[in-house]
């Protein structure tokens, strides 16, 4: 059995490294009802760092597909306005928020996708105002994840579910840097890495990347003034956090406009439940202009009509295959994880902060910019050892970035 002192560990982190918790601040956490012992934990020291308030917000994989199989249209296709307020509330008031994701990727197969569809529309569309706080930095946020039964029988099939779950937190806990006897040193250094190699980006001001893999081969153009970030992220306040845990990557933004050729997955998505899986998509002037999935097409399709920005792209994730979600040689069917084991893309909206001034410009500036804009943002993953990436020089001449998978340029 995972350790009491592993699990405080793991929650002390959270809240130190990940949404980095100040006296005196109110925390929001989103949470499996079955995690409610660790969750707990995290409630527990977070008082005990001085927390003013804390909520919960709870979230049961049973109780979300009674509702999906069992309520009308109309309150499927709505969002409470009260849900709205909380969170609101909670953001006006500069507070942190922890979300630990935890679903059963399996949890919606059996449900109309057209449901589906039309609730992630509404969340999104009622979260808007929300998700501006989050994706422009205004207070400190961070995803976690720890292993629930359905999820953790879904990696590890031929175990029993107590067994699964132990082997999940074994993975959980190496890759997030607990096992280590200074988790939050570990990060620090961690985070340093990767900020040397969102420098070097910065520095290179690529015009285009060249992708190129089985399936692949798509030229992406990069909005003038665009940022790479990645690790650690600053409020506008001025604290550091790191949005999630585990990172890996150090991402920036597409230009709207400038994407063409085809990129296919290279691992299954998880959307809102359901699982897309081996497909494609084919980009014209930025926008997919056509798609096919050997699972999941029905909800791929529906994504991809959320709006018209979700069929653009609004990041670019840079992820060697080495990395320690990757070593892992497991297949997590959790975005958290599997994004942070290859290069990915994201549909639909950009984050304004990759873009020199985008936190301060408007949805018309933004646009003029190259910015995408969407209810959405999807991350999928295109990463492999037979991934090639060239960078596109001012002077247009060309260079290597990644080679079988991995940095070509001296980052470490």
């Amino acid at each position: 059995m995972v350790s009491q002192q592993t699990k405080e560990k793991y929650a002390e982190l959270a809240l130190r490294k990940g949404v980095n918790l100040q006296k005196n601040q109110a925390l929001m956490i989103n949470a499996p009802l079955e995690g409610a012992d660790f969750t707990k934990i995290v409630v527990r020291k977070a008082y005990e760092m001085g927390a003013k308030d804390v909520h919960i917000n709870w979230v049961d994989d049973e109780l979300t597909l009674l509702k999906y199989e069992n309520a009308p249209d109309e309150v499927i296709a709505s969002y409470p306005d009260w849900k709205v307020q909380l969170h609101d509330s909670f953001a006006e008031d500069g507070a942190a928020v922890l979300n630990i994701r935890s679903t059963n990727p399996d949890l919606l197969k059996d449900i109309d996708p057209t449901r589906v569809a039309k609730a992630n529309k509404a969340a999104a569309q009622a979260m808007k105002n929300f998700r501006k706080y989050t994706m422009n930095d205004r207070i400190a946020w961070s995803i976690i994840s720890i292993p629930t039964g359905d999820w953790a029988q879904k990696i590890f099939p031929d175990k029993t579910k107590d067994d699964a779950v132990e082997a999940l937190w074994d993975a959980i806990v190496k890759i997030v840097r607990v096992d280590q006897e200074d988790p939050a040193a570990a990060w620090d250094a961690h985070n340093e890495t990767l900020r040397t190699a969102r420098e070097i980006l910065n520095k290179k001001d690529y015009k285009k990347l060249l992708f190129r893999a089985p399936g692949t081969d798509l030229e992406m153009e990069l909005p003038e003034g665009h940022i790479w970030k990645g690790g650690s992220a600053v409020t506008e306040g001025g604290t550091t956090f790191n949005p999630n845990m585990p990172t890996e990557e150090v991402f920036s933004m597409p230009h709207k406009y400038g994407v063409n050729g085809t990129v296919s997955s290279t691992k299954p998505l998880n959307y809102g439940g359901s699982l897309i899986d081996n497909f494609s998509l084919t980009l014209k002037d930025g926008k997919v202009v056509d798609f096919k999935a050997e699972q999941g097409e029905d909800t791929l399709k529906h994504l991809l009509d959320t709006d018209e920005g979700a069929t653009r792209f609004g990041e670019i994730a840079l992820v060697p295959h080495e990395s320690p979600v990757s070593q892992s040689g497991l297949i997590f069917y959790n975005t958290l994880f599997d994004e942070n084991a290859s290069v990915h893309i994201a549909l639909g909206k950009a984050y304004p902060t990759n873009l020199k001034g985008g936190s301060a410009m408007d949805e018309e500036q933004l646009d003029k910019h190259g910015v995408n804009d969407s209810l959405t943002h999807v991350d999928f993953m295109i990463g492999s050892e037979q991934l090639d990436i060239d960078g596109v020089l001012a002077d247009g001449t060309t260079e290597a970035v990644f080679r079988n998978g991995t940095w070509a340029l001296n980052v470490k």
